[in-house]
């Protein structure tokens, strides 16, 4: 897996999309992982070459002792710019990734080809709130604000139609480092950068969304005005989190900014079957098990796993068609049919994931037993017992159709 020592930190970072494409950096928000920027990198990666990294004490980065602030966080970014050989690039990030970037344009700013600054403030009051969240982590874990904190990134309808992605993003902020939030916490209690938003000189675009009760568009106007050339756009029906619940929306609005500097027109995204290919294949089977099978090919396997990515992950499931809960039901009944037991197992929670509940895989595998023979069929729920445990009697999902970019 890919990691690097920045400013006295390890931090996990990911490379997907075009190669010799423009570079964007994506920098993720307080709770969450590299994982809340799938569907804006599977939108983009045609065009642009898309980092992405864990901030320290988040999802693969560990936390490390001591206080944090935020200009520490922004050095950390200096440092892993620097590590990967990148002189200068287009740093985006949301709500802490936000105020991250901020920093660094402010405290490095010859490494900032352009700003974009999604739903974020140059500080964040009250700073007693802060405080409180912190220390309520630190003696009863991250359990004791998730769901708080879930209501505040969301819109209620998407509560009410995406509860399988709520769930995996409810996981995804359990397993980060409750010394690391608490840490990130203190940093933003600590910052207030109003004072230095004039140095920022890289162009700049503020990103908020509709109904985002944290950083709300008066905010992000704020924001703007305080930075020469800076402008903001609005995203509608959209809450903290507008890059998950908005992603296409999100990522037109990245790409069009960032044409504009590129000195290209903005055009609609074209279609590259790799480049399509690796980011789906990230956002359904997961950036680590990604990463560990390009890792593992070595020159022999390497050219499967081109052709694999192009084909597979690039044409097939790139096709908008099926929605990828069909895709991802379609795919488990074949493999019940065929007996591959390694490659059913690597598709239950992904296809969880994306949208298919509890029930609808009971009665998936009771189906294939009519068609594919009662000993595949028995063999499917001894595997789903193998991958979810005891999740397969407590787990319920909603049977909604999922988006195909969640």
């Amino acid at each position: 897996m890919p990691f690097a020592v920045c400013n006295g930190t390890e931090l996990f970072y990911d490379w997907t999309g075009r190669v010799d494409g423009p570079v964007l950096v994506l920098s993720n928000s307080l709770g969450t992982t590299v994982e809340m920027w799938d569907g804006v990198v599977a939108a983009l990666a045609p065009r642009f070459r898309i980092l992405r990294y864990d901030t320290r004490g988040h999802g693969r980065s560990p936390a490390q002792t001591g206080p944090l602030s935020l200009k520490q966080l922004a050095d950390d970014l200096a440092a892993l710019l620097d590590t990967l050989g990148i002189k200068e690039a287009h740093i985006g990030g949301l709500s802490l990734g936000g105020m991250t970037t901020q920093a660094l344009a402010i405290f490095h700013p010859h490494k900032v080809k352009s700003a974009i600054l999604m739903a974020t403030g140059p500080y964040l009051p009250p700073a007693d709130n802060w405080a409180a969240r912190a220390k309520a982590v630190r003696a009863e874990g991250l359990e004791a604000v998730v769901d708080t904190v879930l209501t505040r990134w969301f819109t209620p309808s998407y509560f009410e139609t995406h509860a399988h992605r709520l769930s995996f993003y409810r996981s995804l902020f359990l397993a980060n480092s409750a010394e690391g939030y608490a840490q990130c916490c203190e940093a933003i209690r600590d910052a207030d950068l109003r004072p230095q938003l004039a140095a920022i000189k890289a162009p700049t675009l503020v990103i908020a969304g509709a109904d985002d009760p944290v950083t709300s568009a008066a905010m992000g106007q704020g924001l703007a005005d305080a930075i020469a050339g800076a402008t903001l756009e609005v995203i509608d029906k959209a809450s903290h989190l507008l890059a998950i619940e908005r992603p296409l929306e999100t990522a037109a609005l990245l790409a069009a900014f960032m044409d504009e500097i590129e000195g290209k027109n903005a055009a609609p995204l074209a279609r590259h079957a790799f480049e399509n290919g690796l980011a789906n294949r990230k956002a359904v089977l997961g950036v680590d098990h990604v990463q560990r099978s390009l890792d593992k090919a070595g020159e022999f396997a390497a050219p499967w796993q081109d052709f694999i990515t192009r084909n597979a992950w690039g044409e097939i499931w790139g096709d908008p068609t099926l929605p990828w809960k069909t895709r991802s039901l379609v795919t488990l009944a074949m493999m019940v049919a065929l007996h591959r037991e390694e490659e059913f197992k690597l598709h239950v929670r992904p296809a969880l994931k994306n949208g298919v509940s509890l029930a609808e895989l009971q009665s998936l595998l009771l189906q294939t037993g009519i068609y594919a023979g009662v000993p595949a069929a028995n063999a499917a729920f001894h595997w789903v017992r193998d991958v979810l445990g005891d999740e397969a009697d407590a787990l319920t999902l909603p049977s909604e159709d999922a988006p195909k970019q969640a």
